[in-house]
């Protein structure tokens, strides 16, 4: 996702000027979003306050709105994993979901058709059961092959098209670096995967505008 000064700040526009016009007496109580998603989601390596879900909150109430952002990152999760747990996930008071899934498909090299159908699923429930989805890409390294690359980075663009969901294609692209590993390396823990504090707040800065047009999509 080109994340560019004036696009960005466009997008932000957009964002805010959606959730202006849901206005806040739209909803009777705080809305709550569900983040479906691993160890990038669940904030590993990190202080409470420091994660993903929490920045994350802190950045849309910032931006007025009045959401609260609940963790469903469980570390070292698959697709499957993320499947699994999507019924009781989706609890009465979820009303959007934001899907980050698919990196540990890739530590492990499964199938994308696999990693497919069970992504495909997790729209199918989240779709039937009303809920605007943000589905957030992870693209394949090259170390898998060509034909295995092309097969796993085009679930997601597919995906996103057939349910209509709202769509990033990477969850680090905010972070830029056009894949210098050194450039990278000031946002990233010890680990060199997952984001330092640093890191999660430009990631959060970078989709944070895409969030608030999810919000926009819920229906009081």
């Amino acid at each position: 996702m080109g994340y560019g000064a004036p696009r960005a700040a466009r997008n932000l526009g957009l964002a805010l000027l959606a959730v202006i016009c849901l206005g806040p007496a739209a909803f009777a109580a705080p809305v709550t979003i569900a983040a479906l998603g691993d160890s990038l989601t669940e904030g590993y390596g990190l202080p409470p306050d420091d994660g993903f879900v929490p920045q994350l909150q802190a950045w849309l109430r910032d931006h007025g709105a009045d959401v609260t952002v609940m963790n469903a990152g469980v570390s070292g999760d698959t697709t499957a994993g993320g499947l699994s747990r999507l019924d009781w996930t989706l609890t009465p008071e979820v009303k959007a979901l934001i899907v980050t899934l698919g990196g540990n498909d890739l530590l492990r090299g499964i199938d994308p058709a696999a990693s497919r159908a069970n992504l495909n699923a997790i729209l199918a429930g989240a779709t039937a059961k009303g809920l605007p989805v943000l589905l957030i890409g992870m693209p394949a390294p090259g170390n898998y092959g060509p034909d295995y690359k092309a097969q796993f980075d085009a679930i997601y663009p597919d995906l996103a098209q057939k349910y209509g969901t709202l769509y990033a294609e990477s969850f680090f692209a905010p972070l830029g670096a056009g894949g210098d590993p050194a450039a990278l390396a000031p946002y990233l823990q010890a680990d060199g995967i997952h984001p330092n504090r640093d890191g999660v707040a430009k990631i959060v800065a970078g989709l944070g505008p895409v969030v608030l047009q999810l919000l926009g999509r819920i229906t009081p």
